[in-house]
């Protein structure tokens, strides 16, 4: 299991060890603009990375939200 710090940051792992190393035929459609999106500074939400990674392996997201009075 690897951990990342957000979403954003898991997403660019993805594409660089994962996406890369798929099938051409793979690589087309919605997971192509997805890459394009993401490295050409287009708008991508976290949600459809969100979706991308989970159809490409199990993801678990945790919220932490730390608050200590003052």
């Amino acid at each position: 299991m690897i951990t990342f710090s957000s979403i954003d940051e898991a997403f660019k792992w993805f594409l660089e060890n994962i996406y890369k190393n798929l099938p051409a035929d793979q690589k087309k459609g919605r997971l192509t603009y997805a890459w394009r999106d993401y490295t050409h500074g287009g708008s991508i939400t976290e949600k459809r990375m969100r979706q991308i990674l989970e159809e490409y392996g199990d993801i678990e997201i945790k919220t932490v939200v730390s608050y200590r009075p003052k």
